[in-house]
């Protein structure tokens, strides 16, 4: 069997992994709030964007994970 050590080494490493989490965790945020303001558009503004209300619906459902 083959010996395998993790040894944390670098500081940048880690700092670049925090800054890569707090990006997805902005854009799950932006996300939500995107989907928020979807949901409570109106009839008329859904029309003027050239959107249906089922394609609102099926988006503002999606999970702010799912891109």
């Amino acid at each position: 069997m083959a010996n395998i050590s993790l040894q944390y080494s670098s500081q940048a490493s880690m700092a670049g992994t925090f800054t890569a989490f707090g990006q997805i965790l902005a854009t799950w945020r932006e996300r939500a709030r995107q989907r928020r303001e979807l949901a409570n558009l109106d009839y008329r503004t859904m029309r003027d964007l050239g959107i249906s209300p089922t394609d609102v619906q099926f988006e503002a459902n999606k999970p702010f994970w799912r891109g």
